[in-house]
């Protein structure tokens, strides 16, 4: 971006967090949106990526879409994977219009012989694979434990800790033919810390807290970096559904979840995209085991 466009866009954001207090409280959400009816945040991109090949598991929706955006931005080649076909292939086709590199697989994330297999087509597409973005994960049944029926506990496990684990498992030993690698693994605040509800949904992420800590005590040898990350609540589609479940409709719930974020609002997909291009790039060689928590302030409390 050149000096004059910076000064532009600095100074249309300052007007937003100055000006629009009493006309529009929520100076976060107006900056944001100026900042995506502008193309200046796009000339910023700087390729922090470039030619890594990206696998990101849920890739279609959410955190999962934003970030295999960002990704492609920075210069990455995205293997968009996920169950949903549709917004799968719609998420590829908007990055290879936006002149990046992008495909698609249908993915089962907890069947073990399918993440093999589309991971092999990976590799053989892309000639490897350098990082591994395992995001795909369901909120899952919100009953007390006593309630939950086998099933209902298996399916949130099978998809947000066994498809951590398969995906893991099947990119390891490409990461250590290439000498190299980045696992990040989706978690939660719900990985640290308790709430009286959705019990399935924080095992798994407890879970994978761990895992990604024993994985890379593993492979720190073999110089494959594994991290999680924390996000608070981020208005994504699965968020939206709890919302709409709730029963004190959308922008009551949203609300509330406001305030719980001592910042002042929930995130939005994006905030937890450039976690992952942070952790994806050789700007976090010397992170390892690590977790990272973008979360609003609310585990500060």
């Amino acid at each position: 971006m050149t000096t004059v466009g910076k000064m532009a866009f600095q100074s249309l954001y300052n007007f937003a967090v100055t000006k629009s207090t009493s006309i529009y409280p929520r100076s976060f959400e107006m900056y944001s949106y100026i900042r995506r009816l502008s193309k200046l945040e796009e000339k910023t991109m700087s390729n922090r990526v470039k030619n890594k090949v990206v696998i990101v598991t849920g890739g279609a929706l959410g955190i999962g879409e934003a970030a295999c955006y960002l990704l492609a931005k920075e210069g990455a080649k995205v293997a968009v994977t996920d169950i949903n076909a549709a917004e799968g292939k719609r998420v590829k086709e908007k990055i290879n219009q936006d002149g990046g590199t992008a495909d698609f697989w249908v993915m089962n994330t907890s069947d073990e012989g399918e993440v093999k297999k589309v991971l092999g087509e990976i590799n053989k597409e892309f000639g490897k694979i350098d990082v591994l973005v395992n995001n795909a994960g369901i909120a899952g049944i919100n009953k007390p434990t006593h309630e939950v029926s086998e099933e209902e506990w298996d399916k949130v496990i099978n998809i947000n800790v066994k498809g951590v684990f398969l995906c893991t498992k099947h990119a390891i030993p490409y990461m250590q033919k290439n000498g190299s690698g980045s696992i990040i693994n989706l978690s939660s605040i719900y990985g640290l810390i308790g709430a009286p509800d959705l019990p399935p949904y924080h095992a798994s992420k407890g879970a994978v807290r761990l895992m990604t800590k024993t994985d890379a005590l593993l492979y720190a040898k073999d110089k494959i970096r594994v991290n999680s990350i924390h996000p608070g609540y981020i208005w994504t589609p699965l968020v939206e559904t709890l919302a709409k479940a709730s029963g004190e409709g959308i922008e009551a719930f949203r609300a509330k979840l406001d305030s719980l974020h001592p910042i002042g609002h929930v995130g939005e997909p994006d905030d937890i995209g450039y976690a992952i291009v942070y952790l994806a790039s050789d700007e976090s060689q010397f992170i390892t085991g690590s977790e990272l928590v973008v979360d609003g302030g609310y585990t500060a409390r």
